[in-house]
């Protein structure tokens, strides 16, 4: 009676010991699993970042050119208007020298 007593501790000791194992390992797999999951989250934003970086950059760099642009037509225009102005303002250069020469 004892023994037996003894025998079903020992069993019961023993499933429990599996148990344990069983457990212990299923938690390893799940743990294994999370990080897993959390490197392949990790790339993935990372790849997003990248992508979303890249297109920031190209929008950037295409409104810069357009700025540059703008700025050089406008720089051109005003060049252009002053030349304008010069060139009519020649003729009355050139009478006021030659008022100066002769008198």
């Amino acid at each position: 009676m004892v023994t037996d007593e003894i025998q079903k501790v020992t069993v019961l000791e023993e499933e429990v010991k599996k148990q344990k194992e069983t457990a212990a390992a299923q938690n390893k797999q799940r743990v294994a699993q999370a990080q897993r999951a959390a490197r392949l989250a990790v790339e993935q934003s990372r790849q997003k970042a990248e992508a979303e970086a890249g297109a920031m950059m190209a929008q950037a760099e295409a409104q810069a050119q357009a700025w540059t642009q703008d700025v050089l037509k406008q720089a051109q225009q005003e060049c252009e208007t002053r030349k304008a102005q010069m060139r009519s303002r020649l003729d009355e250069a050139a009478v006021f020298l030659m008022e100066k020469v002769v008198s």
